[in-house]
């Protein structure tokens, strides 16, 4: 045999034993199935609906750089009405319709943060339910706001209402914290941040919502799962603009305006210049679902000292969420060009939404997409720009501490480091905070994942008790280092 066929032979062997291990690998580990489902809605779940449901028909759609405590100050009248223990006891502190309630504990060095936002994004389309109704029907809490996300804001008002009524004492400082601009970036959260570092508050778990107990969180993976939010991508709105003189689409020239910027966007959508990496809590996510996958999944997530760069290159074909974890993304959201169809446009206008993944950043994203406007003679503004956060370490005290509670309240419920592609008021927090982890304690099918910013947003009344009991847990969790 000649030496390139020892070689071919040689290397087809080695592939065949790769491949073997790798088999051997997904088979050795356990199957597992996703069993938690949360038990069927009873008195007490109807009692927290009712609240949630009061909540979510007052209206309280922010709208960005307006003045709207007065509007905010009335949905307090009613957390006051609904929560009276809560504001009785506790330290109130409302800053231009953001709130901050201090629960004195025993100890004040390692305060917890419990958090989420009051406001909500405007409802359009036509609805099942009216959206600021809040009807209770088919086993849901209907409305705007309902899973997003003032299902956590009463969970955790109702679970320190209750630890109140039972003489409860935390062992350490807890402190409610719930902006009214998160839906817009808005400087609600910051300014309760600076109320704390003020007091000179350095608190040591922050749980804000973002994350949730998702239902079949990847393709041919079936079932209820914790994910938590380990950190958020950063963030930008971009406007591009190309010039000309305009003209009678009769005789059109070469590189028109909406040419050119369809030029970029075709670059964007088949050469996309943004690198692929597998970041550590991303592949702990694969990792820790591949017990629960099918063989031909398992078989990739159990080995990815073998598949990772297969990994890497097929994920955004096939989840257009999972491929968001690994690179920086840009969506074309708005188009405009001539108000007539036989004039070219002196000036076209396009639209997009960047999210920065860490490893390549808002600096040097952006860096790229400068360079590929000035190819394209297209003008750049960018406004909204925030880099990725700092990410939660998924061995650390903090998150060790948030799964703990998630695997006593939610008995067989998996946990998940999770990379949020959105952007939540937690951010703010990490000046100060030494864990910040997102994580609402309901459960998001289809259904409200569809829903959320969508039409018929809607929670299934069924998980508002878990909701409420994580919450207690966590307090209780949170106590002196041996």
């Amino acid at each position: 045999m000649s030496t390139p066929g020892i070689v071919l032979l040689c290397l087809a062997a080695a592939i065949l034993i790769l491949l073997g291990i790798a088999a051997w690998r997904a088979m050795k580990l356990p199957k597992k199935t996703a069993v938690y489902q949360a038990p069927p809605a009873d008195e007490r779940a109807g009692r927290y609906a009712e609240k949630l449901s009061r909540m979510v028909a007052m209206e309280t759609v922010s709208v960005p750089e307006t003045d709207q405590r007065e509007k905010f100050l009335a949905f307090h009248d009613l957390l006051a009405e609904l929560f009276p223990l809560v504001h009785e006891r506790l330290e109130k502190t409302e800053i231009d319709g953001n709130l901050l309630f201090h629960w004195k504990g025993r100890n004040a060095d390692r305060p917890l943060v419990l958090m989420s936002h009051q406001d909500v994004v405007p409802a359009e389309g036509e609805w099942i339910h009216p959206p600021f109704s809040g009807e209770i029907a088919e086993g849901k809490v209907w409305g705007r706001g309902a899973s997003d996300t003032k299902c956590s804001v009463m969970a955790f008002f109702q679970a320190v209402e209750e630890l109140l009524e039972e003489g409860y004492v935390p062992e350490n400082d807890v402190w409610l914290s719930s902006s009214c601009t998160e839906e817009w970036a808005g400087d609600g959260c910051p300014k309760l941040v600076e109320e704390l570092k003020r007091r000179g508050v350095k608190p040591f778990l922050v749980c804000d919502e973002g994350g949730g107990i998702i239902t079949d969180p990847v393709g041919g993976i079936r079932g209820n799962f914790a994910m938590v939010g380990v950190f958020e991508k950063g963030k930008a709105d971009i406007l591009l603009k190309a010039r000309s003189s305009g003209g009678h689409a009769s005789a059109p020239g070469k590189h028109t305006p909406v040419a050119r910027l369809a030029d970029f966007i075709w670059q964007f959508e088949h050469r996309n210049p943004f690198r692929r990496k597998m970041a550590p809590e991303v592949q702990a996510l694969f990792e820790q679902l591949a017990p629960y996958a099918p063989f031909y999944m398992r078989l990739l997530f159990a080995n990815m000292w073998l598949f990772k760069p297969l990994l890497i290159r097929v994920l955004p074909m096939i989840s257009a969420q999972a491929g968001a974890m690994l690179q920086t993304t840009i969506a074309f959201t708005r188009l405009s060009g001539s108000d007539a169809y036989n004039v070219l446009p002196q000036e076209a206008r396009l639209g997009a939404n960047m999210r920065f993944i860490p490893h390549e950043g808002m600096e040097k994203s952006l860096k790229k997409v400068k360079r590929i406007a000035k190819k394209h003679q297209l003008e750049l503004e960018v406004y909204h720009a925030v880099d990725a956060s700092r990410s939660v370490d998924i061995r650390g005290e903090g998150f060790q501490l948030v799964q703990r509670v998630i695997s006593e309240t939610f008995p067989g419920l998996e946990t998940c480091p999770y990379v949020m592609t959105g952007a939540t008021d937690a951010r703010n927090y990490e000046e100060i905070a030494e864990h910040v982890v997102r994580f609402a304690p309901v459960v998001y099918g289809p259904e409200q994942m569809k829903g959320m910013h969508g039409m018929n947003e809607n929670i299934e009344i069924n998980c508002l008790p878990g909701a409420v009991d994580f919450y207690k847990a966590l307090i209780g969790a949170n106590s002196q280092r041996d």
